[in-house]
C-alpha cells in the first residue's frame, strides 16, 4: 500500500468499490453512535470517491443522517468547493518562480516521474512547475479517474448536497487552508518519498483499493485498521501529522457536539476513527458508550 495512499485514506480520497452480491443486511457499516446521558452523535467512516454502481447506499446509514439536523465534516464543503479555496490549492502546490522539480527531486524520482509521464501522454514541461505532493496526488487522481470513480459521487458530497436539499446546517472540524497545509508544510525529503513511492505503485492502486474498500463495505474494522494503520505507522511523522495532531484538534469540536440538543452526523475518513489513536479509542476512555450499526 503506497503512502499517498494511506495519506489519501485519511485526509482526502478513499476509493470504494463494492460487492454488489453482498446484502447491506449481512454487515455492519462504517457507522458508530456514541452517547452519553445528554445526547448522541453518529460517526462515519468517510468514502471520498464512489462509483454510481455504489448507490443507494445503507439504509442504516441514510437513516442515521435522517435522524441528524447537523452534518459535520473534516471541512465545510462549502468553503472547499469555493473557487477561492480551489485557487488556494492550484497556487501552493506549485513551486516558485526560480526552481522546478527536477531540481528539488532526486535523479530516482525524477526518472520514475518521466516513465509515469510517458505512459500517460502527458507534457513533462508543464508538470515541472508542481510540489512533489501536488503532481503526487495530481496523478493518483488521473489512475482514478481511468478505474471510473468520481469525488462528485463520494459519500462526503452526497451527505452534503442532501444537507443541503434537506435545509440541515454544515459545520467542519478544520478549514481548508489547514488541510492543505498538512501536504504543503511537508518536509521536501517528505514529499519526495511521496512522489515516489506512490508512483511506483500506481499500477497495482485499482486492485488494493478494491481490497480494502470490500472490507470498508463490510464494516470489518480489524482488516482497515490493520491495512491502514500498520502502514501509515512506519512513517511515524507521518502518522502524526496527518492522523493523531488532526484528531486531537477536533476532539473539543466532537465533544461539543453532545452538548446540543439534536443530533450530529460526523462525517470523516475512516482511519480517523479506528486504531488507539482513533476518535472511537477517544469516546470510549472518556466513558461514552460507541456502538457500530
Amino acid at each position: 500500500m503506497t503512502l499517498i495512499r494511506r495519506i489519501s485514506f485519511v485526509c482526502a480520497t478513499l476509493l470504494v468499490t463494492c460487492a454488489l452480491s453482498q446484502t447491506y443486511a449481512d454487515a455492519h457499516s462504517f457507522l458508530w453512535k456514541a452517547s452519553n446521558r445528554q445526547n448522541a452523535v453518529y460517526l462515519v467512516g468517510s468514502v471520498h470517491m464512489l462509483t454510481k454502481a455504489y448507490y443507494p447506499l445503507s439504509p442504516t446509514l441514510e437513516a442515521a443522517f435522517k435522524e441528524s439536523d447537523l452534518l459535520v465534516e473534516e471541512v465545510d464543503l462549502a468553503e472547499l468547493l469555493a473557487p477561492t479555496a480551489q485557487f488556494q490549492m492550484l497556487s501552493r502546490g506549485m513551486l516558485p518562480s526560480n526552481q522546478t522539480l527536477d531540481k528539488v527531486v532526486s535523479p530516482s524520482t525524477l526518472a520514475l516521474v518521466n516513465k509515469r509521464v510517458d505512459t500517460l501522454g502527458l507534457p513533462i514541461e508543464a508538470l515541472m512547475r508542481f510540489k512533489p505532493w501536488s503532481l503526487a496526488l495530481m496523478m493518483l487522481g488521473v489512475e482514478w479517474q481511468k478505474a471510473g470513480f468520481d469525488a462528485e459521487l463520494g459519500l462526503d458530497k452526497h451527505f452534503y448536497d442532501r444537507a443541503q436539499a434537506d435545509g440541515k446546517a454544515v459545520q467542519g472540524f478544520e478549514t481548508a487552508d489547514y488541510q492543505i497545509s498538512r501536504f504543503d508544510e511537508m518536509t521536501m525529503d517528505q514529499q519526495d518519498r511521496l512522489l515516489a513511492e506512490s508512483l511506483k505503485e500506481l499500477d497495482t492502486e485499482k486492485a488494493s483499493v478494491i481490497a480494502l474498500a470490500n472490507a470498508w463495505k463490510a464494516g470489518d474494522i480489524a482488516t482497515v485498521e490493520r491495512v491502514v494503520l500498520h502502514d501509515l505507522k512506519q512513517d511515524p511523522q507521518m502518522y502524526q501529522r496527518l492522523l493523531v495532531e488532526r484528531n486531537r484538534n477536533w476532539w473539543p469540536k466532537l465533544e461539543a457536539l453532545f452538548n446540543r440538543r439534536g443530533h450530529a452526523f460526523v462525517v470523516v475518513g475512516a482511519a480517523h476513527l479506528v486504531g488507539a489513536d482513533g476518535l472511537i479509542a477517544m469516546l470510549r476512555s472518556k466513558g461514552y458508550t460507541v456502538e457500530q450499526m
